[in-house]
């Protein structure tokens, strides 16, 4: 079942690996992926982790204070709930194309995504016809680990709830994060990116992500060279927006582990900040 998760947690990765514009505007935050939420007259706190989305397994890890705050949580809020069997339908139609790729580009656009493909995976254009262009994003993004071994984060933060038997949710739907990622990118920014994505620049993000270092990380998905704010604002803040706005209700009463793209952590419009202006104190957790 796992083997026919990649393409499409991959696909998610992009959230994070991508290069998006933006100005940092507030105070520096601590390294730390776990952040925990309070104050408003919270009965419980809930708590903040930020993932990498997939990781080879050897650079895989989970530290002793995600893993207690965890077991403190009565509820998992991921992204996107992996462990609904409609969500999972609608995952596997998404990755097909809704034409072939040989219809939907230009032919210097295929003959760019051909000469992209051959260079990072060994594949032809024409073996991927049928993907969608996000789907041939996967591809490459899991290439550029290096590993075949890889793991995806949301899929072992579910194993683990599933195993304590509490629930499981997602701030958004799969259809949700293939549409704004359709339509916050032109064809060729896709190209571009896809372009961009080369396994150095993944083993900085690692390193970063082991460090929990999200500044770093945030600047590193932070590069105005490549494209433009209003493509930002769709990928990053409208959806911490949305999330944020969903929050209060849920936190009201349990303790929530909301676990997403450490991408969203930092920023103006980081969830953490967001939160922050919405009256919660929200403090890093660092051992």
């Amino acid at each position: 079942m796992k083997t026919k998760f990649q393409f499409i947690f991959a696909v998610f990765a992009f959230f994070l690996i991508c290069k998006v514009s933006a100005q940092t505007k507030t105070s520096k935050l601590e390294n730390s992926l776990l952040w925990e939420i309070s104050g408003k007259e919270l009965k419980k706190p809930s708590y903040l982790y930020g993932t990498i989305h997939m990781i080879c397994s050897k650079d895989y890890f989970l530290s002793e204070k995600a893993k207690n705050a965890f077991e403190k949580s009565d509820k998992l809020l991921l992204e996107i709930n992996f462990t609904d069997p409609n969500e999972m339908s609608q995952m596997q139609q998404l990755a097909m194309g809704k034409e072939p790729l040989s219809k939907k580009l230009t032919s210097e656009q295929l003959a760019k995504l051909d000469s992209i493909l051959k260079k990072s995976t060994g594949m032809s254009v024409q073996q991927v016809d049928s993907f969608s262009l996000l789907t041939v994003l996967s591809l490459i993004s899991i290439k550029s680990f290096g590993c075949l071994d890889l793991k995806f984060y949301e899929m072992e933060l579910s194993d683990a709830a599933q195993k304590r038997n509490i629930s499981i949710a997602g701030l958004e739907s799969v259809k949700t994060q293939f549409e704004i990622l359709e339509n916050a990118y032109s064809n060729d920014e896709k190209l571009t990116l896809l372009e961009e994505s080369t396994p150095e620049e993944t083993v900085e993000l690692v390193d970063a992500y082991k460090s929990e270092n999200i500044e770093a990380m945030y600047a590193f998905s932070t590069d105005k060279r490549f494209t433009s704010e209003k493509t930002k604002k769709q990928i990053l803040d409208d959806r911490n927006l949305n999330w944020v706005e969903q929050m209060p209700e849920l936190i009201k009463q349990n303790s929530i582990f909301f676990a997403v793209g450490a991408a969203h952590l930092g920023g103006e419009y980081g969830v953490i900040n967001l939160l922050r202006k919405g009256g919660y104190t929200v403090k890093p957790i660092m051992n």
